[in-house]
């Protein structure tokens, strides 16, 4: 059923994919790649609120990454539902927001965005190489980097069909943050929050 509004194809390197709003940007993409360095800038600079969605992990989950045991689908229903909560949440109360989340399968990413409308997955990029020198300098984490490789053969990368902007991680944060409030035309917004 066609309510007149236009539909929104996915945003590639060379198109910007303007949200409606309200939206919530889900950041996805393996562990490493920079979903909660980016998330805060882009909340800082949006006025946004946001979640990290490894806080919505259940004890169990967090203990078993932790002794370095990947995640199955089992384990991650429960921890999708938490997102997909608190996704729901911000665009019941007419707001935007920005939380963080693998979203490794286009199964889990349809569960976030089980409604079809308000969701934007931008897509944190990078050679494997480059994900990999980061976890060896990241202390703070209960995820080992030894996890990367299944996290790398559980990606499914977004397909052009589904909502997401796709963003290589190779320039520095604030240069990352910046190439998405311009590709979703949000730069008003982020002068405003200023």
């Amino acid at each position: 059923m066609n309510d007149g509004t236009p539909a929104r194809p996915a945003a590639t390197e060379s198109q910007p994919a303007h949200p409606g709003f309200p939206v919530v940007l889900v950041l996805m993409g393996v562990s490493g790649c920079g979903k909660t360095t980016i998330a805060q800038l882009l909340a800082q600079r949006l006025g946004w609120p946001w979640q990290e969605g490894d806080a919505l992990h259940p004890p169990a989950n967090v203990a078993k990454m932790a002794a370095g045991h990947p995640l199955t689908d089992e384990d991650r229903w429960p921890w999708l539902e938490r997102i997909a909560a608190w996704i729901e949440r911000c665009l019941d109360e007419g707001r935007s927001g920005i939380v963080t989340c693998s979203a490794l399968k286009r199964a889990y990413r349809d569960r976030l965005n089980r409604r079809g409308k308000g969701v934007l997955f931008v897509y944190l990029a990078g050679a494997k190489e480059l994900i990999a020198r980061r976890l060896t300098r990241r202390h703070d984490h209960f995820m080992p980097a030894s996890l990367l490789d299944s996290q790398f053969a559980t990606l499914e990368e977004p397909s052009p069909d589904e909502p997401v902007l796709r963003v290589d991680i190779g320039a520095p944060a604030e240069v990352i943050a910046d190439t998405i409030i311009g590709r979703l035309g949000l730069g008003a917004l982020a002068r405003d929050a200023r």
